[in-house]
């Protein structure tokens, strides 16, 4: 049912004619939400203050204040709930105090573009001024192309490097720091670390490679670097390790998946007095032999642990340290302690075995058959004996057993090394939160669009890339909230934002801000958020 009493909105266009609407809120039960019908009834004359009516209507005498001399027409209204939810995060994680405190001049503007690219994610800058007429947002004004890329371009490598060691003094002492790798492609040709690479999402495009450094804990991320696209991931710690030295970080624990293990890395992470944890390579003989060492009574019943699944246990041992002498003069060799946490999963064991038999029957089947692939070359002479007839057609095809049964026999195996935790399962409880860095990426090439990078200078590269990255913050904190809060159970994220984004907010001139109405289920939001609700 319809209020009686219609209030007045006031709504000015692009081209400064305002529009008055008899406004009646009511509960709409299909859609369980407030609503509200509009009805136009004319257009406020500028010169006068009084509504002209149109079509006929005729303006209710009782909405209208009978002294137009102090008359103060509502001059916008605009979508407010959901970037007012942005305003409280930043806030919260002090992200507002740390940009103002390096970029005093244009944070806000900073901050608006961050919103707009969470909030119309699939959406190019160019279509920032319809967001903008329609939102309210931390800047309040239209920010054009032009001004975006001249913004992206002030953004100094110096403003960004205070920001992040603003940031990781916020971070606790005691939380490891994931770090990871992922690639954007580009169309550009002039960016000078665009390069043809491993791409994680095939395209067939140059690229640049982005490494992100996240929380364990929070869940943030606090740090990250662009490279080259054809550099490979084992090659970039330790020029991530130099970057964190310049910055003053202190007290790092990294946590890195196997793509990182290779000496040189291990090394690196000792010399710089870090706590790791690090996903290994069993293919390696000195995994292969911590494995051997454990094989036999790893899967007895005490090992195995039910929430996981798994069977488990840690060899304390020791790793044979090398250092290039500064001087020249040799090669510093030395000990040190390093758990090596050994895990079997027998589910995973079988179905690798499945697996790799279905490859070893297609493989034969391509030999009997006489049709090759130049692809599989190396794996028909790895795992077969073949004969051929005199016109080199394959007569017999006999697996080389041997062979098969040391590929097959650290099948369900997996391995973490450590130098500073030697709990078996609270390693592991860390170890499998480095997905929160894969999530992570997911969010900021997908809904940051920057999946494509549409920029042609590297200042604008950089810039767009730091704005992108604070926006990421509110995405890994909101996603984290609503996996605590079980939000997932009732939205995505995009239905959350829609849901806050139907809250208006009414701006007078000379008069404090008016929110419309906000329901029930508009409030549990902000309260599972932890942030004041409107």
């Amino acid at each position: 049912m319809l209020d009686k009493k219609p209030g007045l909105i006031y709504q000015t266009n692009p081209k400064g004619v305002t529009y008055v609407y008899e406004n009646y809120p009511y509960w709409c039960k299909t859609n369980q939400r407030s609503q509200a019908k509009r009805i136009c009834i004319g257009k406020l004359d500028p010169s006068t203050n009084q509504i002209v009516p149109t079509r006929g209507r005729k303006p209710n005498p009782t909405n209208i204040t009978s002294d137009s001399s102090n008359f103060q027409p509502i001059a916008r209204c605009r979508s407010y709930g959901a970037t007012y939810l942005l305003e409280e995060i930043g806030k919260k994680l002090k992200i507002v105090d740390d940009l103002k405190s390096c970029f005093p001049d244009t944070y806000k503007q900073i901050l608006s573009i961050a919103f707009y690219m969470i909030l119309e994610a699939n959406s190019p800058l160019s279509r920032f001024e319809r967001w903008s007429f329609k939102h309210k947002h931390p800047y309040d004004k239209n920010i054009p192309s032009q001004r975006s890329s001249d913004l992206f371009a002030s953004i100094t490598d110096s403003d960004r490097a205070k920001f992040f060691m603003l940031q990781y003094k916020r971070r606790s002492e005691e939380e490891y720091f994931f770090h990871d790798i992922t690639s954007i492609s580009s169309y550009s040709e002039s960016l000078r670390q665009v390069l043809h690479g491993y791409n994680r999402e095939h395209d067939n495009l140059p690229q640049l490679n982005l490494a992100i450094v996240y929380g364990e804990n929070s869940e943030l991320p606090f740090y990250y670097r662009r490279l080259a696209g054809n550099i490979p991931d084992m090659k970039t710690l330790k020029p991530l390790l130099a970057d964190f030295a310049d910055l003053g970080f202190t007290d790092i624990r990294a946590g890195m998946d196997r793509a990182f293990y290779i000496e040189e890395n291990i090394n690196a992470l000792y010399k710089e007095h870090i706590k790791f944890i690090l996903g290994a390579n069993k293919g390696t003989i000195y995994i292969r032999e911590h494995i051997n060492s454990v094989r036999t009574q790893l899967n007895q019943f005490k090992n195995y642990n039910e929430d996981y699944g798994l069977y488990g246990c840690t060899v304390e041992s020791t790793w044979n340290y090398k250092e290039k002498s500064t001087n020249k003069s040799g090669t510093l060799k030395e000990q040190k302690q390093i758990y090596v946490h050994i895990y079997y999963n027998p589910v995973r064991a079988v179905e690798e075995e499945h697996k790799f038999n279905k490859r070893l029957s297609a493989l034969r089947k391509e030999l009997l058959s006489n049709k090759k692939e130049e692809k599989n070359k190396k794996a028909y002479d790895e795992y077969f004996n073949v004969t051929t007839d005199s016109n080199g057609k394959v007569q017999t095809v006999e697996p080389k057993q041997e062979i098969i049964n040391e590929t097959k026999i650290n099948y369900g195996y997996f391995v973490i090394v450590s130098n500073d935790i030697e709990d078996t399962w609270k390693t592991l409880s860390l170890y499998r939160r480095k997905d929160v860095a894969e999530k992570a990426f997911h969010n900021f090439k997908d809904c940051l669009d920057v999946r494509r990078i549409r920029v042609s200078s590297e200042e604008s590269l950089d810039g767009k890339l730091f704005v992108a990255f604070i926006a990421l913050n509110f995405l890994a904190y909101i996603n984290k909230q609503m996996r605590a809060t079980k939000l997932y159970k009732d939205f995505t994220m995009q239905e959350l934002f829609d849901k806050l984004d139907i809250i208006d907010c009414y701006e007078n001139q000379g008069k404090n801000l008016r929110v419309g109405e906000v329901v029930d289920s508009q409030r549990q939001i902000y309260v599972k958020m932890e942030v004041k609700s409107l």
